[in-house]
């Protein structure tokens, strides 16, 4: 039976944003997309070599419902808990944090000799079934990251999911994540198989390349906007774009005159309703007055998580 290869059904532009104490950020996909890309609620670019747009950080503050996954290409990100956790997050390290039934932490973000800091965070949903588990860590250093290079010219890093029968160090999450940093050679296609009806998506952060594999001149609609892309005529999807999938069992990227590099994740779709207020995602509108509730009443931390690095 042939794979049936996804083509792109959305495509949103990062938007500038200011989150935190005055953190300067462009986000991907927020309150709005995230409908469309269950189980993944946010995913945050902050990159910035003014200290001023980001030294201000994301004082102390709640989770619960989710996991914050937080992966730094520059500079550093520095985080403690109410828990008494303390830790690091270096160039090419990944923090896999389960905030489950809850955690108060902060994460400050600091440059690099360059005074450059950039990293993402992405949010992704957990099941009611799970929402209140107890809260974990995954501190994962680059050296723990495993690097595929494939046989059609693409370098991908590994940090949920498998490449070429190579697993990444997160593992047993309830979503079955896969998330992966590829960098595609100049004119070169990379290609990937995907479980049908995942959720699956791209964000370009260097260089363009085409996402489709329709040979037609097409466009895109990009929250109000159209989006034209033909790799004939011009650059293809270019960074700071963000790429949602169509349903289907395979991807295929076809690298720009640059080459291309992004994030590619996927998840299955939790499937259930969200109610969503700042950084706590629940399942009903009671459950968030619950949680702010304990908040104010100090019961909010049930049980003591994981510290950094435990597994």
């Amino acid at each position: 039976m042939m794979q049936k290869i996804r083509i792109i059904a959305r495509v949103f532009a990062a938007r500038p944003t200011v989150e935190g104490a005055g953190v300067h950020l462009k986000r991907a996909l927020g309150y709005a997309q995230a409908p469309r890309l269950d189980p993944f609620l946010l995913l945050d670019d902050f990159h910035s070599n003014r200290p001023s747009e980001y030294l201000p950080g994301f004082p102390w503050h709640p989770h619960r419902g989710i996991e914050t996954v937080t992966y730094v290409l520059h500079g550093k990100v520095e985080h403690g808990d109410s828990m008494g956790n303390r830790g690091v997050i270096g160039e090419g390290d990944v923090q896999w944090m389960t905030a489950g039934s809850g955690i108060i932490h902060q994460e400050m973000p600091r440059g690099d000799e360059k005074n450059l800091l950039w990293g993402f965070q992405l949010w992704a949903n957990l099941p009611a079934s799970h929402k209140m588990m107890d809260p974990r860590y995954r501190g994962i250093t680059r050296e723990e990251i495993p690097e595929v290079i494939t046989g059609e010219g693409a370098r991908v890093k590994v940090i949920a999911g498998e490449e070429g029968g190579i697993q990444g160090p997160v593992q047993g999450i309830v979503t079955d994540p896969s998330y992966l940093d590829i960098t595609v050679l100049p004119g070169k296609t990379y290609r990937r198989s995907v479980p049908a009806g995942h959720t699956v998506a791209a964000y370009v952060i260097q260089g363009s390349g085409s996402f489709d594999p329709r040979d037609d001149p097409f466009g895109y609609v990009v929250e109000g906007d159209t989006y034209f892309t033909d790799l004939r005529k011009g650059p293809g999807i270019e960074k700071e774009h963000l790429v949602l999938y169509g349903d289907g069992d395979e991807v295929m990227v076809e690298a720009g005159p640059e080459g291309v590099r992004f994030l590619l994740f996927s998840g299955k779709p939790v499937g259930e309703p969200v109610a969503w207020y700042g950084p706590i995602v629940m399942n009903t509108q009671e459950e968030l007055k619950v949680a702010f509730d304990e908040l104010d009443k100090g019961t909010f931390i049930k049980k003591p998580g994981n510290r950094p690095g435990e597994r």
